[in-house]
């Protein structure tokens, strides 16, 4: 069999092959779990995608290895923030990480763990480079898109090469609300409508009992969304 043919079968098996039952899942499967035909899980999810602002223009004007030290300093500290908020990561690529968390708090969670990355961002990776490089640190940004829906996850990929992918509306949306045209990067968190409504008031309201959310902005048709620049302790 050629190469054409073994892809054009493969092709017709996904298209033609019946799903079945899809079960519903309370844990992040892996990719053994699953096999390479038309099966799954849907779960309850909500999934964060957090990355840096402006990586192309750090690799343009920067040397790797110091592009790498500020990806090495944010990635780490979104991995321990989001494993502390009861997160789990399903993917790093280049700059960016995507978490998901499941439960009944699971929009509390991915709220805080993203709130708690922007006070690392801010009081101890931009602190920590400006001492290191004085003169030529420039400001690290960064964004976090949450949105939250029923997702499915299957096994895609080949043998040895494989891995899961999510399909459904909180895995779009998440990524997209890092970066389609018109966000204002001041608010680097961003929620859909959907998890906003789903915040206890420990993440819609400061300490002082105001709102930390402004929107609802509806730009990013059919999702509502809303920002924030707060920001919360980390201990």
């Amino acid at each position: 069999m050629t190469l054409k043919e073994e892809l054009a079968s493969k092709v017709q098996e996904f298209s033609q092959d019946r799903w079945g039952d899809i079960p519903d899942g309370y844990t992040v499967p892996t990719p053994d779990d699953l096999t390479f035909g038309n099966t799954g899980r849907r779960l309850s999810a909500c999934i964060l995608y957090a990355d840096i602002c402006g990586s192309t223009a750090m690799v343009n004007n920067l040397s790797d290895t110091r592009a790498a030290e500020y990806y090495k300093a944010y990635l780490h500290c979104a991995a321990k923030l989001i494993k502390k908020n009861n997160g789990e990561i399903t993917a790093y690529d280049g700059d960016r990480v995507m978490a998901v968390f499941l439960g009944d708090a699971k929009e509390d969670s991915a709220v805080n763990a993203a709130m708690e990355l922007s006070y690392a961002v801010r009081e101890i990776i931009n602190p920590e480079f400006s001492r290191v490089y004085t003169t030529s640190h420039r400001e690290l940004r960064h964004t976090v898109g949450i949105d939250t829906s029923t997702v499915l996850v299957s096994k895609t990929g080949v043998r040895i090469d494989s891995d899961l992918v999510w399909v459904g509306p909180a895995a779009n949306y998440a990524a997209k609300l890092n970066s389609f045209d018109g966000l204002d990067t001041n608010y680097p968190i961003r929620v859909t409508g959907e998890v906003y409504l789903k915040l206890s008031s420990s993440c819609l309201l400061g300490g002082g009992g105001e709102e930390m959310w402004e929107g609802p902005y509806t730009n990013f048709d059919p999702r509502r969304h809303y920002r924030s620049r707060y920001y919360k302790s980390v201990r």
